[in-house]
């Protein structure tokens, strides 16, 4: 498939330096700061106030600034009329979707674990647990979906195409919870290989972000929410009390459940599996040295 590029006006050197992809990124991530600081302006507030619910609403204003910044970025800077990335025609469908996929993937990691020794539930907490894990879910799942997949991914891929900007942003979104606690290099690379793979394989299947933020709120929700599991090296309180005993390699350790070897192994299968459907429906996108030159197309086409 072709990918969808800023309008560049015609003779325009301007906005040709702007939208080389390149330029176009930094003033992506110029975007992202600016959401992160009104973000953080908004968050003061709040935050002081100590209420769980007051956390869930400011994860909503947060997500709403992203989404708004990123919108805001497609129409003055690509000069886009349309942000299908954001079309609200079966946004609901496809974040509910991505939801429940991330529900039953997690689920299904914490069940193998149990099935072979390295979990079992010995408590619970008050239903108030879940808040808190529902803020972050927000937050994290919208955020960074926007950065790593809406602007990194997205206009890398039209600049090198699908599989140079799949490995990239993968790598960089491994390398990116590094400097998370109790990160080891074993973990980045599991979290290279299972949500790397399988988100970019989600947005490319749907070339929209609803599904690819609910995949990734769910995950973290139950994870940390729902089991109790510390999310990506943060420990969190969930609705159940768990003992996690077993080596790193089939729990996870302290960094958590993403670290291990049946959460690589069953999301890297699942991130394979979307990557053949989007190859099979045609959603992959070339770099541009292998597309064909718009006169060449047009021809093709006739």
């Amino acid at each position: 498939m072709q990918p969808t590029p800023p309008n560049t006006p015609p003779n325009s050197l301007v906005w040709r330096i702007v939208h080389f992809p390149p330029v176009l990124l930094a003033i992506g991530i110029a975007f992202i700061i600016g959401a992160m600081t009104i973000s953080g302006l908004v968050g003061r507030s709040f935050r002081q106030s100590g209420n769980d619910w007051l956390s869930v609403l400011l994860a909503i204003i947060v997500a709403a600034i992203f989404i708004a910044f990123y919108c805001a970025f497609a129409r003055l800077v690509e000069r886009r009329q349309n942000v299908p990335e954001f079309a609200l025609p079966g946004w609901a469908r496809e974040l509910g979707s991505g939801l429940l996929v991330g529900l039953l993937l997690f689920s299904l990691v914490v069940g193998t674990i149990a099935a072979f020794g390295g979990y079992r539930v010995i408590g619970t907490h008050a239903a108030t647990v879940l808040l808190p894990s529902l803020a972050i879910a927000i937050t994290s799942g919208v955020t960074e979906e926007i950065a790593l997949r809406g602007f990194f991914f997205r206009i890398i891929e039209s600049w090198l195409g699908s599989w140079i900007a799949l490995v990239l942003s993968a790598a960089l979104f491994g390398a990116l919870h590094l400097s998370n606690p109790n990160a080891t290099f074993l973990a980045g690379f599991a979290i290279t290989l299972e949500a790397g793979i399988m988100l970019a394989a989600l947005y490319m299947l749907t070339r929209r972000l609803w599904a690819a933020i609910g995949l990734h709120a769910a995950w973290n929700f139950a994870q940390g929410g729902i089991y109790g599991i510390a999310v990506s090296g943060f420990k969190q309180d969930g609705l159940l009390v768990p003992r996690i005993t077993g080596s790193d390699l089939l729990t996870g350790g302290s960094f958590g459940a993403e670290a291990s070897l049946p959460a690589v192994i069953l999301c890297t299968a699942f991130g394979i599996a979307l990557l053949v459907v989007a190859h099979r429906r045609g959603r992959f996108v070339a770099p541009f040295w292998m597309r064909p030159k718009p006169d060449q197309s047009a021809a093709l086409q006739e």
